[in-house]
């Protein structure tokens, strides 16, 4: 992890925690399922990793996984987590590790998974592709990748378009002057939230107020975590397939949801053992949604 980072997700995600409902657990349960195409998750193991807040290691727990294992490289994040499992009654078939996705001393004693989840950590690791392919090869056969990745924007020539290089001085100056950062940063940030918001014609309000229905997520600790989050890596949809399908011929592209700015893109492949986008041959992969 770079020395630079100041930031800690974990302790972002124990103020989300303060808010923790049920509510949130049925969105983030709706949301797993639902890009998954499955009726739940009974028979299935589950990965987390980068687990954060455990929010999905706890939904995939009530779900029914037969096995979940979550890990993160921030000590709080594991604190969140244990708390979650201590509120699901410390089911024995849920282990919790401090470790990264890069140490693979870790990950060879891990097994292999029916789900492997990764969802908005692996381009803050520093390493990204490694981390990428580190994650894939997790999965047992037959088994699903879902991962969620920043999106790449191009500018002129094909390179990363100027707004790159802007947040990554931003994010540098929120970890190296923290102050600055919670003081001066977070209140610019939000505020320019809320006005691209109004700019697109929503109620602000009303958009915050919904906001969980997103995953079950609160806006604040977005905020924050999209500031604080460095190191910051971004791919194209293009070379996240060209990736994965070049180390694992045999996963296959199932489902996708694509943005045109700079937030998440979510991918969802299946190991089957055939060379050839499945879905898209099938004729029965959904379509790409754009954000």
């Amino acid at each position: 992890m770079d020395q630079e980072q100041a930031f800690s997700f974990g302790r972002n995600w124990q103020d989300f925690l303060k808010s923790f409902d049920e509510g949130r657990v049925a969105i983030a349960e709706a949301s797993l399922i639902d890009f998954l195409g499955l009726p739940d998750l009974r028979g299935k193991s589950f990965l987390d990793v980068g687990c954060g807040s455990g929010l999905f290691s706890y939904a995939a727990f009530r779900l029914g996984a037969e096995r979940i294992v979550s890990f993160d490289l921030d000590e709080f994040s594991v604190q969140c987590c244990r708390y979650l499992r201590d509120r699901a009654q410390q089911p024995s078939h849920w282990e919790i590790h401090q470790g990264s996705v890069l140490d693979k001393d870790l990950l060879s004693g891990l097994g292999q998974f029916d789900l492997v989840y990764a969802w908005g950590v692996l381009h803050h690791t520093g390493q990204m592709w490694e981390a990428v392919e580190n994650a894939a090869g997790l999965v047992k056969p037959d088994g699903y990748y879902y991962l969620a990745l920043y999106n790449k924007i191009l500018g002129r020539g094909g390179s990363p378009a100027w707004i790159h290089s802007f947040w990554l001085s931003v994010k540098r100056l929120y970890n190296t002057h923290p102050a600055v950062g919670m003081y001066v940063l977070e209140p610019l940030a939000m505020g320019a939230y809320l006005a691209m918001v109004l700019a697109r014609g929503e109620n602000p309000v009303t958009h915050l107020k919904d906001y969980r229905t997103n995953r079950g997520m609160s806006w604040r600790t977005d905020a924050r975590d999209w500031m604080g989050g460095y190191p910051y890596e971004f791919a194209t949809v293009e070379e996240v397939f060209t990736f994965v399908r070049g180390k694992f011929p045999d996963f296959n592209l199932l489902n996708i949801k694509v943005t045109s700015g700079r937030g998440l893109n979510w991918y969802l492949f299946r190991r089957t053992g055939h060379s050839y986008c499945e879905g898209a041959d099938r004729g029965d992969t959904k379509s790409p949604s754009r954000e």
